[in-house]
């Protein structure tokens, strides 16, 4: 017999469909697969089927059944990681830019997934299929530290910690123009409603963000950003220091190349202009660890290209020191 997982999730607030409410609820589930649980009658309110379109109330409890992870598709690969930390239930990479977290459409293999699966041989399969691990993820063109679980146990811990804002969350972020001091980007993201592609603050059915930046060094055309997430929404800090107008360099997607062009100075406009690179890094990741509760700090080194772009506009001592050990 099938065996599979009850869970109960109940609403804080009104939210006009329930694929949505559960999308934000358990950010593990994939919105395929809650449409599956849908259409399947796995989500339940008192007993009644529900459609995915139903609208949602406060302090409404739903039911929902999981059933046993199927098998996953993808492959084992043998492709280099750098790995920063490892136990029995966690495991900890820098991901480089442009190394694809896990299998898609356009991306079946060389990504992350497929390198974890022959290196560990068995992740958690809470996310519907069995072995995918994959607690949170980062932009193919994002680098730095990526956190993945071995068991299902470590999972759910991680996602809770995830969902209660128990992990610090923090970037390196190279964008245009001159800021000094530290601020707060409070703006709700949602889909872009003219380019699927992209986000947008204030879209229709955005949900909260809230991002922290604090200037570390000035740069020629560009400053170095110390940035903490305290939600993590799709592209969330890309979309909210964009809306600043001072996008991340290098992401053509909301502005990072296009704008380096009014910059004064020649050879930062030059460099910034034509810059491939999204300056974006996930430079550390603090929390309590799923199964004796002590506190570890990850840092992935910054990478080289970056380091040699904080040089050329003028960040001299850079790159830090990039300590690789949890402590």
């Amino acid at each position: 017999m099938e065996k599979r997982q009850i869970i109960e999730i109940t609403a804080q607030a009104d939210y006009p469909r329930l694929d949505s409410f559960l999308a934000g609820e358990r950010p593990e589930l994939s919105r395929s697969r809650i449409h599956k649980l849908i259409a399947g009658g796995l989500v339940t309110f008192g007993g009644r089927v529900l459609r995915p379109s139903r609208k949602v109330a406060r302090g409404e409890t739903f039911r929902v059944e999981l059933p046993e992870p199927e098998p996953s598709s993808a492959l084992p690969e043998e492709l280099a990681l750098d790995v920063l930390y490892e136990d029995e239930d966690i495991i900890a990479i820098a991901k480089p830019r442009g190394l694809v977290v896990h299998p898609s459409p356009g991306h079946p293999s060389g990504t992350v997934v497929n390198a974890l699966l022959h290196r560990v041989g068995d992740l958690s399969g809470i996310g519907g299929v069995l072995r995918p691990g994959i607690v949170h993820r980062l932009d193919k063109d994002t680098s730095g530290v990526l956190l993945v679980a071995k068991n299902d146990a470590a999972h759910r811990s991680l996602q809770e910690k995830f969902k209660s804002r128990e992990m610090e969350k923090v970037y390196l972020a190279v964008v245009l123009g001159n800021l000094s001091g530290e601020g707060v980007i409070d703006a709700p993201i949602g889909r872009h409603p003219a380019d699927r592609k992209k986000m947008a603050v204030n879209a229709p059915r955005s949900r909260s963000a809230l991002t922290r930046w604090k200037a570390l060094i000035p740069l020629k055309g560009a400053t170095l950003l110390e940035v903490v997430i305290e939600t993590g929404r799709t592209h969330q800090i890309r979309v909210h220091l964009a809306s600043t107008g001072h996008p991340v360099v290098g992401d053509p997607l909301y502005g990072g190349v296009k704008r380096a062009k009014g910059i004064a100075d020649y050879e930062a406009r030059r460099r910034l202009s034509s810059e491939k690179m999204q300056a974006l890094h996930a430079w550390k990741l603090s929390f309590r660890h799923p199964s004796d509760g002590r506190e570890i700090t990850l840092t992935a080194p910054l990478p080289s290209e970056l380091a040699a772009l904080i040089r050329a506009l003028g960040g001299e001592g850079w790159p830090l020191e990039d300590p690789k050990e949890a402590r």
